[in-house]
């Protein structure tokens, strides 16, 4: 019998929506591209997507920059953060969120993550109080959120601020509060993998004027900072215009004119993602030896990607259950492996961080699969995505036990 195989392409996005693409023509046209540069009584197309994003957000303030990963380095700058500063964050996380807080000149300080993949509130306490660290850049990794209003409870309690990295929870919310609403700032990431695609980009999100001010400056605004629609107003610049250094990374009026048609188009994306998630949830449910993930009645995800673990599994049993899956189309990330692959490492893969062995997380991650799940699947794909992985786990499974028996019926055997 000739096993089914999956055809489709699991890094292929959907098209920019043609009002996008209109949109992006008009400002080649013009050839405006630079955000601060515009003809007499017209408005950038960066301003009006920060506009409208903090709309969409209901954020008093918000800035659109080159990439997530500056958007993070510009917050840690905006709050402050001194040279040498020790800053907590996720263990499990991509190499972005720890890059960008060495970058800026911090020190990453890792801490533990549950079987739930969210932060582990105790070890975050410990880390907290055994370096002093003052700030947490929270990753929202693979669209995970943990108890939102208990972390913000706790930190208050130990003094921590919170920055929120949101680059997988556009959309997502915690007991209907959007991701990024909850830290004194939000970032978000627009790469080409994201929720609205522009390549790149990234927004920052905030309540507090002087912080969003300080990221205004920071991201190169010169002194044209009064351009800016969704800002403080312009006497919050004048304390600090001159003290706040310029590490440019403005997003141009080419990407803002991308992204401003999808933002109309996030939550009908969400709600898509959410079938997909479910099909997949529900075709793998109750598969001996894979553990699903659970998510809280209070969380409202995105799923743009899947994940599941493999509790107990050793790493040849792991390695011939990709392979397989592989060999029929389906391409798992495993977050176990030995070795950074493409995207996908770990924490302690970054050895300028000098992370420390945390024995908890290398266990959920030593059996952790993760898997990109993109909008141009159809929930007929997912069905059959998650018949391929049920099969090929049961088939690893019965070729180990195979496996296993004949080793006891040798050890038996009479010489």
């Amino acid at each position: 019998m000739t096993q089914e195989r999956f055809t489709g392409s699991f890094t292929q996005q959907e098209p920019i929506p043609e009002s996008g693409i209109e949109a992006a023509l008009a400002v080649l046209r013009h050839g405006r591209l630079h955000r601060y540069n515009t003809a007499p009584g017209e408005l950038a197309e960066a301003a009006l997507l920060e506009e409208e994003f903090a709309a969409l957000t209901g954020a008093k303030y918000c800035l659109a920059v080159a990439s997530g990963g500056y958007a993070l380095g510009c917050a840690l700058r905006a709050v402050g953060m001194r040279a040498g500063e020790r800053v907590l964050t996720n263990a499990f996380t991509l190499a972005p969120v720890p890059g960008a807080i060495a970058a800026a000149g911090g020190r990453p300080v890792f801490v533990e993550v549950t079987d739930d993949l969210v932060l582990d509130f105790a070890h975050l306490e410990e880390q907290a109080r055994a370096t002093g660290a003052r700030l947490l850049m929270l990753s929202h990794m693979r669209g995970h959120l943990c108890d939102m209003e208990a972390l913000v409870a706790l930190c208050a309690r130990l003094g921590v601020t919170i920055i929120e990295d949101c680059a997988h929870t556009m959309g997502a919310a915690w007991n209907g509060v959007p991701s990024g609403r909850h830290g004194l700032i939000g970032c978000y990431s627009m790469q080409t993998y994201k929720h609205i695609n522009a390549g790149e980009g990234g927004f920052l999100i905030s309540d507090d004027a002087e912080v969003m001010a300080r990221a205004i400056l920071l991201s190169g605004s010169y002194m044209l900072y009064a351009r800016h629609r969704a800002a403080p107003p312009p006497e919050v610049f004048e304390a600090i215009r001159l003290e706040t250094p310029n590490v440019s990374g403005r997003m141009d009026n080419l990407r803002a004119a991308i992204l401003r048609p999808q933002l109309p188009l996030l939550a009908g994306r969400v709600a898509r993602w959410a079938a997909l998630y479910r099909v997949l949830e529900a075709g793998l449910e109750q598969t001996p030896g894979l553990r699903l993930i659970p998510r809280p009645a209070a969380e409202s995800w995105v799923g743009s990607s899947f994940q599941f673990s493999l509790p107990g599994w050793s790493d040849t049993r792991i390695g011939a259950f990709l392979a397989r899956c592989g060999a029929r189309g389906v391409e798992l990330k495993w977050f176990g492996a030995d070795q950074p692959v493409a995207f996908t490492s770990r924490y302690d893969h970054w050895h300028y961080a000098e992370p420390t062995p945390l024995p908890q997380t290398d266990r959920v991650l030593k059996g952790l699969i993760d898997m990109r799940l993109p909008l141009t699947f159809t929930e007929a794909d997912a069905a059959q995505i998650a018949r391929i992985i049920r099969a090929e786990a049961l088939a690893v499974g019965q070729a180990e036990e195979a496996a296993l028996a004949a080793e006891a019926r040798a050890v038996r055997l009479p010489d």
